[in-house]
């Protein structure tokens, strides 16, 4: 039995008539660039999230842009964020001019450690970037303690945690299983359930951005991507640039861009929307097994759910110091798997002229050696989810 690292078509199998009627819609409307699919989409997110607006776009990266632009990020400028994230989160602070600077992560929960903000903050600092990495949203009570203090905006970069929760809901039991720790500590964690009011993912920050690329938890047929906030200021400039900067058609108020969603993909967003709470549910029990069979098992940590967080696992990612060999067992296994990421953007070619050297963040760089992302998926079978941990056990010389 091969194990796929992820598969759509199990999914579009489930919703096919919802996805075929939606799309009839769109045909028969003739509405393919904004307009009423995208709009009822905007309003339905923006419910979703506990935001007051949400503006649809053409991509995540798009979302990043334009949010930075909206806040005032110029040439000259720095923004804070972390290393280990897919490069558009950089790319966005690039385009406008400004300059990414980076700080170390939390070598628990991989997202922005924020002890090391303050010491990053410098009189051009304009803003920060926390990554919600894998489905789990970082300390943002931390985070925006100290961006309010430094009078900072904050863009909660949410590509990867749609509809992830922070402090609140009954949170699953949150074990680190760990092998050995590199102190040769265990970590124990209170497993009792824990009730509270919640914030919703994007919500926390001045803006929260969204990636809608086919793999995520709610994901579109193509590019798309969505900005939520607050702020009706935000959202207008953003509107506006998105659709060249129009106030009305043809009369332009801002230099924008086209950045526009496409009806079809508003169309299929909401269908999919209707089904993401029960999708992530889907998730979180598939990484529970995960943890389960993978409790004290030598060689491996297993993801932490922070006391204060709702992980969606958007993936899960497992450490191994022996990574590269067990991903190609099994790869060899007809096993599928991933890495997240593999080398940090402050190493990357492209960023080299920012002088950050080999050494200079060493947990993101610890963890980009060991990271190894397993099959992770709602319509992932639990006969599957055990085939995988019975070869990853195999591997590691670990009875199965």
């Amino acid at each position: 039995m091969n194990v796929p690292f992820l598969d759509l078509r199990a999914q579009y199998a489930s919703i096919h008539n919802e996805i075929s009627a939606a799309l009839r819609q769109v045909f028969d409307s003739a509405a393919f660039a904004g307009g009423p699919f995208v709009e009822r989409f905007e309003k339905e997110f923006a419910s979703f999230c506990r935001c007051k607006f949400a503006v649809g776009v053409s991509s995540g990266t798009a979302a990043l842009w334009m949010a930075l632009l909206a806040l005032g990020v110029r040439p000259g400028d720095e923004v804070i964020t972390v290393p280990n994230t897919f490069i558009a989160t950089c790319e966005a602070i690039s385009f406008c001019g400004a300059k990414p600077v980076f700080v170390d992560i939390d070598e628990t929960t991989y997202n922005m450690d924020p002890d090391l903000l303050e010491g990053a903050i410098t009189p051009k600092t304009k803003g920060i970037i926390p990554v919600h990495l894998y489905g789990q949203m970082a300390d943002m009570d931390r985070i925006m303690k100290i961006a309010r203090a430094h009078r900072l905006f904050v863009i909660e970069d949410a590509c990867q945690a749609h509809g992830a929760e922070y402090k609140g809901g009954r949170a699953r039991p949150a074990r680190l299983r760990l092998g050995a720790s590199r102190s040769g500590e265990a970590i124990r964690r209170d497993e009792s359930p824990r009730r509270e009011q919640s914030r919703t993912v994007g919500s926390i920050g001045d803006v929260g951005c969204f990636s809608f690329y086919p793999g995520k938890n709610l994901g579109a047929y193509g590019e798309a991507g969505a900005i939520v906030t607050n702020s009706e200021e935000l959202a207008e400039k953003m509107r506006m640039f998105r659709d060249h900067g129009q106030v009305k058609k043809y009369y332009h108020s801002i230099i924008g861009w086209n950045a526009r969603m496409d009806g079809f993909q508003g169309a299929v967003l909401s269908v999919k929307l209707k089904h993401l709470a029960e999708w992530n549910e889907a998730r979180r029990r598939n990484a529970q097994l995960y943890d389960t069979l993978l409790a004290d098992t030598d060689g491996v940590i297993t993801p932490v759910e922070a006391d204060y967080a709702r992980h969606i696992y958007h993936i899960y990612a497992i450490r191994s110091e022996s990574r590269d060999a067990l991903i190609s067992t099994l790869s060899q296994r007809g096993i599928g798997c991933g890495i997240h990421y593999p080398l940090p953007i402050h190493l990357q070619d492209a960023y080299k002229f920012l002088g950050y050297g080999k050494g200079s963040l060493p947990v993101a760089e610890r963890c980009a050696e060991q990271l190894v992302s397993l099959p992770m998926f709602p319509e992932l079978g639990p006969e599957q989810i055990q085939r995988v941990c019975r070869e990853i056990r195999s591997f590691l010389g670990v009875k199965v």
